[in-house]
């Protein structure tokens, strides 16, 4: 990544959309994001906190230090991803990617942001991708888990995968609270479906062998990895006893687990447990998914106070955006270690 970052804590899932983009990407079905006396509302659904909070650098700016950050990396809320009119969505996400570059670049460090891309054409996302390597204050892109029925184990969304890791890129994997009928009560299609389609992303990434083939690719799966750190040994289990399972990949889904990214935001202390029993814990980096209501409300606290070293979640912060981490093992407690390295 180009450019300078603050010390401290790194919030690697916070959300931004200028206000000229709220109307969101052609084709959208949801009617698009608007401003009703200062709240922030998805079609005539009230998001539950101020519009300036999604817009408003300064405001973003201000929250991220109010939460005792040094830092805090802005994507797009993923109802801004070019998903329904992809080939209709080229001016939408240039032109979110270069107010993105000159938000974060007045912040002194604040800030850093991960950009847009269509993920249905790989020349297109090329362009986009070699684009958003050149920008100061930019260190990746943000994704949905699921392309068209589709992951990260195939076709253009493995292939965009592959350019992105070549780039130096980051990438985070952000759900899109894709409808099901069973899904359209009491928000379930947020508190089961943003982790269903997190882990489908994941398993995608394990048993498709695309660490394998990409061993530099940065990629982190938010809200703790979903299901994904309670059915690894299902599908380790999978792997060895079915060769369907087992064809795409070399290494056993576990090992590569290892290798993967993942956010604090479990809302859990027992599930961040079994995350770090998993991961490794140079790869856990803390979230926030300021600013919804879902966010977790302390996302420093919550993790240090459960056992993540500060200095930890700094240092892997650095390292997922591609910096060098400063230095953090003699700050880890005398029981602490680095499970799955």
């Amino acid at each position: 990544m180009n450019g300078a970052l603050r010390a401290g804590v790194i919030d690697v899932h916070a959300h931004w959309l200028p206000r000229d983009l709220l109307a969101l990407p052609p084709g959208n079905p949801l009617g698009g994001m608007h401003d009703r006396d200062g709240e922030l509302f998805l079609g005539d659904s009230r998001l539950t906190f101020p519009t300036a909070a999604m817009t408003d650098i300064d405001v973003i700016v201000t929250d991220t230090l109010k939460a005792g950050l040094g830092a805090r990396v802005i994507s797009a809320p993923p109802f801004a991803f070019p998903m329904h009119a992809p080939a209709e969505a080229d001016e939408y996400v240039a032109s979110y990617n270069e107010q993105l570059a000159g938000a974060v670049s007045g912040t002194d460090g604040t800030l850093v942001g991960l950009g847009l891309v269509r993920l249905d054409d790989v020349d297109a996302a090329r362009r986009e991708l070699t684009r958003l390597s050149a920008a100061e204050g930019v260190a990746g892109v943000a994704v949905p888990p699921v392309v068209d029925g589709r992951s990260f184990d195939r076709d253009a969304p493995r292939e965009i995968l592959g350019i992105a890791a070549g780039l130096g890129l980051s990438v985070l994997v952000h759900p899109m609270q894709l409808p099901r009928p069973e899904w359209g009560h009491h928000y379930l299609v947020n508190l089961i479906g943003n982790p269903v389609e997190t882990t489908t992303a994941v398993a995608a990434t394990l048993l498709g062998g695309v660490l394998e083939e990409l061993p530099d690719l940065r990629i982190c799966f938010v809200h703790g990895g979903g299901c994904a750190p309670l059915l690894l040994g299902r599908w380790g289990h999978g792997w060895r006893s079915r060769a369907d399972v087992h064809r795409g990949s070399t290494r056993p889904p576990a090992e590569s687990f290892g290798l993967l990214y993942f956010d604090t935001i479990t809302h859990d202390p027992e599930v961040l447990r079994l995350l770090r029993s998993h991961a490794s814990l140079e790869r856990i980096v803390c979230g926030s998914d300021y600013p919804f209501e879902m966010a977790q409300p302390d996302p420093v606290g919550f993790p240090v106070e459960h056992g993540i070293d500060a200095a930890v979640l700094e240092a892997n912060g650095r390292r997922f955006l591609g910096m060098s981490p400063r230095p953090w093992r003699e700050s880890v407690g005398e029981g602490e270690r680095a499970v799955g390295t």
